[in-house]
């Protein structure tokens, strides 16, 4: 524990939510729900007003409809936030050289190696400047906590929410914590907690007086004595200023349980492809691919294969994939799936038994005129169904939509065995993407702009036709609707407009590639 209050976190106030409403006037001190808009969709984050009605983050989509009907439902656009958030990270930048970010949205800060405070006075200093210029760069506001440590810099935050800061004298430590649930304690999550209030422990008080002892007979040693000592106030941890990614990985939850093997087959190659992507933006390779499929009955089952080496190659990662889906019943239906690359390193050792055989694989589709021909008729049919898949927004709706940012639509190239089985595939598949990549390009929150009307926001659309609000960040107030067919030629997607003038856009093309980091949980 420190002797002075130096350790600031930082979370934003309901970021996504808060983000949508100053990009849109018309929504501002209005319920605000972001997230997966399909059935099975899940809330990443409401607005302080729609909380009112008991929405929160983590919450089924329909549940939250139920609860808040007359609030605004839109999808996330991730590359806005993280513009967003970029420009929140270079604020805390300066202040340390030590900036621990957790997600978008949340980060701590070691003021100490940043010399600019040394006791309580100058701490708060800081973090109401911090406060100020957060506001002035983005139009947002943020919750600074301030503590002798990480735990307690993370509760002050809590208690400081919304655009507030709090600041815990160190000493204070005892008095502070024993009144409040164990599930405050880092490491104490829901098993832990139940598993502890069946011991009779519930409070953080209640944790110090049955010692050190019964947690280890309850939880272990290493688990018992870590949650002793953080009950006493006792948290060493140091701000650490860059962690190594343990994994990458994407996963799609679908509105309708998938049963045609084919099609679940097409899917797990599509997460292949965008999780090699996000893989090589990280500047990583990996050697162990995992598969995740949860069933109809939401039993979830993971299967894994370690290569010989690390590998960024999308051919080595969706063959191993496949290899994977052969091991799984899929019998009764699959909800989720998900692929993932671990044991990450910083190189790739090729692997060229892979190559060799994908090199022999297209000399022998090669062979024969016929064949040939069929060959190019189905790379054609299924660049088109990559096409049309690729319109989609990050936060996907319909198959990709039941999760927040589970999607950047990214579709299948290929996969099928041989140029008869592609091409069923493809006729299977782009009726499906057809639609869809219309859902997504005109889903609700997405920018547009019009060639006479110029700046909105996409309101809702639907049996052909799209609703849109005319207003932008600056607008002193709510704009005018129209509604136009999905075709118009003088409509089309747009980038996001800065909430601030001279700021940060988020600026993504209309049919986004996929993201550069992998999606991160959205707080506050």
């Amino acid at each position: 524990m420190r002797a002075a209050p130096t350790i600031l976190h930082l979370d934003m106030d309901a970021f996504f939510a808060a983000a949508e409403q100053a990009s849109k006037p018309s929504l501002r001190g209005k319920p605000v729900v972001v997230g997966g808009l399909g059935p099975r969709g899940v809330v990443a984050t409401a607005s302080y007003e729609a909380r009112r009605f008991g929405v929160h983050s983590a919450m089924p989509m329909g549940q939250a409809r139920r609860l808040a009907p007359h609030a605004a439902y839109l999808v996330p656009r991730f590359a806005f936030y993280r513009a967003i958030s970029g420009q929140v990270m270079e604020l805390l930048g300066r202040l340390s050289p030590l900036v621990e970010p957790l997600s978008l949205d949340e980060a701590f800060v070691d003021l100490e190696a940043g010399g600019l405070a040394d006791d309580s006075a100058s701490a708060r200093r800081v973090g109401e400047r911090l406060r100020a210029e957060i506001l002035a760069t983005t139009g947002l506001t943020g919750s600074v906590g301030l503590a002798g440590s990480k735990m307690l810099a993370k509760i002050a935050s809590e208690q400081a929410k919304p655009d507030g800061l709090v600041l815990f004298e160190p000493g204070t430590e005892r008095e502070l914590l024993a009144p409040r649930s164990v599930r405050i304690v880092p490491g104490v999550g829901p098993a832990t907690g139940d598993h502890l209030r069946r011991a009779g422990i519930s409070t953080v008080a209640d944790v110090v007086e049955a010692g050190e002892d019964e947690l280890v007979r309850i939880l272990g040693r290493a688990h018992g004595a870590s949650l002793y000592r953080m009950a006493l106030g006792h948290d060493d941890r140091p701000v650490v200023a860059e962690r190594d990614a343990k994994s990458v990985s994407v996963e799609d939850t679908f509105d309708v349980d998938l049963h045609d093997r084919l099609r679940i087959r097409l899917e797990v190659e599509r997460l292949a492809e965008r999780c090699v992507a996000r893989l090589r933006a990280s500047g990583h390779s990996g050697r162990t691919i995992v598969l995740k499929v949860r069933r109809y009955d939401f039993s979830t089952l993971t299967r894994s294969e370690t290569l010989r080496g690390p590998t960024d190659d999308p051919l080595v990662v969706r063959e191993a994939a496949e290899r994977l889906l052969e091991l799984v019943d899929t019998t009764g239906g699959v909800r989720l799936l998900g692929v993932g690359v671990s044991g990450l390193a910083d190189y790739t050792q090729e692997d060229l038994f892979a190559q060799a055989e994908a090199e022999a694989g297209a000399a022998a589709s090669t062979a024969g005129a016929a064949t040939a021909g069929a060959g190019s008729a189905a790379k054609a049919a299924g660049d088109t169904a990559e096409t049309v898949t690729g319109a989609g927004a990050e936060a996907g709706a319909g198959s990709g939509g039941g999760a927040a940012g589970a999607g950047d639509g990214t579709g299948p190239e290929g996969g099928a065995e041989g140029a008869g089985g592609l091409l069923a595939a493809v006729a299977a598949v782009v009726p499906r993407t057809a639609t869809e990549a219309a859902a997504r390009l005109w889903s609700p929150g997405n920018d547009v702009r019009h060639a006479v009307l110029g700046a909105g926001w996409v309101q809702g659309s639907g049996l052909g036709r799209v609703t849109v609000r005319f207003e932008e960040p600056t607008s002193t107030a709510p704009g005018r609707v129209r509604t136009f067919a999905v075709d118009d030629p003088e409509l089309e997607p747009a980038d996001p407009l800065p909430l601030v003038p001279g700021g940060a856009t988020g600026a993504e093309p209309a049919v986004p590639a996929a993201p550069a980091t992998p999606v991160v949980r959205a707080g506050g």
